[in-house]
């Protein structure tokens, strides 16, 4: 699991990659990310090469912005290495957070 923060110098803009380990997915079928930033409307990675899951998405700076990953669209789970993790207000469980 890894997020990798990319900021422009041009526009106060991020380039966010997230990103799953061929093991972290544990064999799903498909690999979405959902959060404040879409909606929480599930959104396919790509699956890559070494059989990782990867997608980048522009966000603008100086906002936090809570998500998770949805395997086979069932299985909700966390990024490890997120900037901090909050009450999802749904369940007892935490959504990742990112701060830009």
């Amino acid at each position: 699991m890894a997020v990798a923060k990319q900021f422009l110098k041009s526009k106060p803009l991020a380039k966010v990659t997230f990103e799953l380990s061929a093991d972290a997915v544990n064999g799903a079928k498909t690999v979405a990310l959902a959060g404040e930033f879409n909606g929480w409307d599930a959104q396919d990675l790509k699956k890559q090469k070494d059989g990782s899951y990867k997608t980048t998405v522009e966000l603008p700076v100086g906002s936090e912005y809570q998500f998770r990953y949805v395997l086979d669209g069932t299985t909700w789970i966390n990024e490890l290495a997120a900037d901090k993790y909050v009450a999802s207000g749904v369940s007892s469980e935490e959504n990742s957070v990112i701060v830009l």
